[in-house]
């Protein structure tokens, strides 16, 4: 190598370190919503020369990508807001190297790449062409991210979670410059209890949710959704994610037995994941045979339903309901229905007609007895009869048994004496053979039939029999 390459290269070098005392640092690419703001981190760096010229009469502007750069000029700090392509303000201080900037009421026309110049009164006058920022502005806000922690430890890939467990989740999502700031809200469905907090980290707004699963809610989906209050109108967007509750089978209490000619038991378990079944005789497995059948019904995604139709033969067994996953074992016995045979059934049925008949019989009987007693009283009508003739009529009653009665009307003699044709004569029934005891009628020891006409207070009584 001669001497005058070395030279070239050495003050290739030299230009290199002089112009490396110029720089800025920028973000590479910001996101903006549209209709919200964007804030540019900026810092720079000039030779120290120039120092001097940084006043506080120094001139920020902003150059979007184009052809003739330096004429697409869309934003000057000390030109008015109405006579730039962009509205917005540098928020740092020129004189200490710090051009933050803000842009004001972004639209997706303003998209594209931006760097940054640097005026003053004096000789610094300099574009940052080495670097420059891209904006892209977009019509919706993204979608907030969700991350799923269990009992402390984020869990990635997997929406189960075990029964019993501590489960939080958390939201976040850029804040994007939007005044008053976003406001993250979580929902869930079905609705659950649960608790929510949420904190500003740097530009990340995060809202954390804690809850306690349980089999109740075995499949929950929750909904994590970001507001933004812009100037024309709220955006939103949601991002949400599915909880799968595993646990062990749980069998339900309404398992029983039903009988007819048959026993036919059902019993229902619910587990997550889907449990399977088994029935237990004697504290044996049980399959479909001649004395047995099973039937399964699925009735969600974590429920089951079976049942096992028993011979009569089996039924003075044991019956266990029994339920497996991965997660545990649950069993119940089953209560069987007492067995009575056809022929049991029968005897019962005819004891229950025989009783009624009876009973009938025995009302019948009574009935009947009732009636013959009411038949052995003299009849009203015959009563109303002797008073409307004006006749004392009484009844002598015989002190043997009533079946053998012999029933006198008495007239009193005073009528006798008035009228011998209206003495009323009486017929006396024998219902048995006649008795002299039995139908004796004690007129008078000793006196004749006509002094007895005499004294009319006395009563006689004639006594015929039919020829």
């Amino acid at each position: 190598m001669d001497t005058a390459e070395k030279i070239i290269i050495f003050c290739f070098l030299l230009k290199g370190v002089c112009c490396s005392d110029s720089k800025i640092f920028l973000p590479e690419k910001i996101e903006a919503l549209s209709g919200s703001c964007v804030i540019i981190n900026c810092r720079f760096e000039i030779k120290k020369e120039h120092d001097q010229y940084l006043t506080k009469i120094v001139t920020g502007v902003w150059m979007k990508e184009g052809p003739g750069m330096n004429k697409n000029l869309v934003f000057n700090s000390r030109a008015s807001s109405q006579n730039t392509f962009i509205k917005g303000t540098i928020t740092g201080k020129l004189e200490n190297k710090n051009c933050t900037t803000v842009f004001y009421d972004l639209r997706s026309t303003h998209s594209g790449k931006y760097y940054f110049r640097i005026e003053t009164e004096g000789k610094l006058k300099e574009t940052f062409k080495e670097r420059s920022v891209s904006i892209n502005v977009f019509d919706s806000p993204r979608k907030p991210t969700v991350q799923l922690y269990v009992d402390q430890k984020e869990v990635q890939d997997q929406e189960e979670v075990l029964e019993g467990s501590s489960v939080s989740l958390r939201c976040s999502a850029e804040t994007l410059c939007s005044s008053p700031p976003p406001t993250l809200t979580w929902s869930s469905t079905p609705r659950i209890p649960f608790s929510e907090s949420s904190r500003l980290q740097e530009l990340i707004l995060i809202s954390d949710l804690n809850f306690t699963a349980t089999h109740r809610q075995p499949r929950v989906t929750f909904t994590c959704t970001i507001t933004y209050q812009l100037q024309d109108k709220n955006k939103t967007a949601q991002n949400n994610i599915t909880l799968h509750v595993q646990y062990a089978p749980k069998i339900s209490n309404s398992s029983s037995c039903t009988k007819t000619d048959v026993t036919v038991c059902f019993c229902e378990v619910d587990g997550n994941p889907s449990p399977e079944l088994e029935w237990h005789l004697s504290g044996r497995p049980v399959t479909n045979s001649s004395n047995t059948f099973i039937s399964e019904e699925r009735l969600s995604s974590t429920g089951l339903r079976s049942s096992i139709t028993l011979h009569q033969s089996l039924t003075h067994t044991t019956l266990q309901c029994v339920s497996k996953n991965s997660h545990g074992t649950a069993s119940q016995l089953i209560q069987l229905p007492p067995f009575y045979s056809s022929l049991g059934l029968n005897l019962f049925s005819v004891l229950i007609g025989v009783a009624v008949v009876a009973l009938v019989v025995v009302l019948c009987a009574i009935t009947c007895i009732c009636v013959r007693k009411e038949k052995g009283k003299l009849s009203p009508t015959t009563q109303e009869r002797t008073k409307r003739s004006g006749q004392n009529t009484n009844e002598v009653f015989p002190q043997e048994n009533q079946d053998d009665s012999v029933y006198v009307t008495m007239s009193s003699v005073g009528a006798a004496t008035a009228n011998e044709e209206s003495i009323i004569y009486s017929s006396v029934n024998f219902t048995k053979s006649l008795r002299a005891r039995e139908a004796q009628v004690i007129v008078s020891a000793k006196q004749t039939k006509e002094e007895l006409f005499v004294d009319s207070s006395q009563l006689y009584a004639e006594v015929k029999r039919k020829p």
